[in-house]
């Protein structure tokens, strides 16, 4: 494991959003959905995409908050453009588990 500083790890804006639209994406590799995600006033919407498709179907997603990292720059994946990158982790199966708060919170907030 690489260690990193204090100071590397405030550069990475990890903000809480909501899941407020889900597309398929049957252009994609492997199964993925394609998400637009309200992160609030300050950053407001964003699209991701994300293989999830295992563990959660598109009508179940709306209006759930996830962990997302907003200030990578957008990635071109096939003809779609993230603008972040929704957090997980991969489970015994290899299907991604979100990472989200248990409780609301404020659509924005940062991870402290």
């Amino acid at each position: 494991m690489t260690e990193i500083s204090w100071g590397d790890f405030e550069k990475v804006e990890l903000r809480v959003g909501e899941i407020i639209a889900v597309d398929e994406f049957p252009e994609a590799r492997k199964p993925a959905w394609k998400m637009t995600i309200d992160f609030g006033a300050e950053i407001g919407m964003r699209r991701s995409s994300a293989q999830i498709t295992d563990l959660y179907d598109a009508e179940k997603l709306i209006g759930k908050q996830v962990l997302a990292v907003v200030n990578f720059p957008p990635k071109q994946i096939g003809p779609f453009m993230s603008e972040c990158l929704v957090t997980g982790f991969s489970n015994q199966d290899g299907a991604i588990v979100l990472a989200v708060p248990d409780q609301p919170v404020e659509k924005g907030l940062r991870l402290v």
